[in-house]
């Protein structure tokens, strides 16, 4: 499992979050504490939003505790809302195309969790894509491919919604062609305005996610594992729950997905078979 960290408020280093914590995302990357696995050294990336709508980005397939750039990065780039990422392969070779967070326009995503029998899912997950949205997916991780179909269901006009009907449509897909279905998701997407993060599972067994405020202008980190050991300050979100933090602050939901997302007539052909 991946480890990952975000953060929307006033201007921050995103050393505070990468690498200055006593337990940092790079510290995350060989040392994780609440993943089934400790390492998370497939690759790492960091996206952050500043002058354009558009996000930087920088990713590589080094492990964030090797890459001799990444910290001195962290150090100089300063964002209101940012998101970044360490890696542990589950699906999809070690590749930069495969390294969260992935971009598309003004979007960026990120995610932890896994879609069981993705193999046998993949080609009509693709098919339910746009030429445009099924040319711009550059990896094959099941993290981009469920990034892409947000986008295809909506993830600009309602972004949560979006992303209900995307697990939904996977959920109702896996039954129809494997009997059976197990995703775990916890995900954090952006416009670039506001943060949103998704904590969910079939199994009610989803990766961990906690929050916090920041600095003393109303900010907010989501992050797979306290940064630090003052347990008192992060608040775990339940599973099965929605985030959103905009610059009334942070509001957290139920979120459900909806099947009915799988009803398409571009599907039948490929579901038949």
């Amino acid at each position: 499992m991946c480890r990952w960290a975000a953060y929307r408020g006033e201007p921050l280093y995103l050393e505070e979050l990468v690498s200055s914590p006593a337990h940092s995302l790079i510290e995350q990357s060989h040392c994780a504490t609440r993943a089934k696995t400790a390492t998370n050294g497939d690759g790492f990336g960091i996206a952050w939003y500043g002058d354009h709508p558009e996000p930087g980005r920088y990713r590589d397939i080094l492990p964030a505790w090797s890459d001799c750039n990444l910290k001195s990065i962290a150090r100089q780039i300063r964002s209101p809302l940012f998101l970044a990422h360490v890696r542990a392969a589950t699906g999809g070779g070690t590749r930069r195309d495969n390294c969260h967070p992935f971009v598309h326009d003004n979007w960026c995503f990120m995610h932890n969790g896994q879609i069981a029998d993705f193999d046998k899912l993949r080609r009509p997950m693709e098919a339910m894509l746009d030429d445009d949205l099924f040319h711009a997916r550059a990896g094959t991780t099941d993290s981009e491919l469920l990034f892409l179909l947000a986008l295809q269901f909506g993830l600009a006009v309602s972004p949560l919604a979006a992303i209900a009907d995307t697990i939904g449509f996977v959920e109702a897909l896996a039954e129809n062609l494997t009997g059976s279905t197990l995703v775990r998701f916890t995900a954090a997407f952006s416009n670039g305005r506001s943060l949103y993060a998704v904590r969910y599972a079939t199994d009610r067994k989803a990766p961990t996610l906690y929050a916090s405020p920041i600095g003393e202008h109303g900010g907010y980190c989501l992050v797979s594992e306290p940064l630090n050991d003052d347990i008192d300050a992060w608040a775990e979100i339940p599973d099965g729950s929605a985030v959103t933090i905009s610059e009334t602050g942070l509001d957290v939901t139920a979120f459900q997905p909806q099947r009915e997302a799988v009803d398409s007539p571009l599907l039948m052909p490929l579901m038949a078979n």
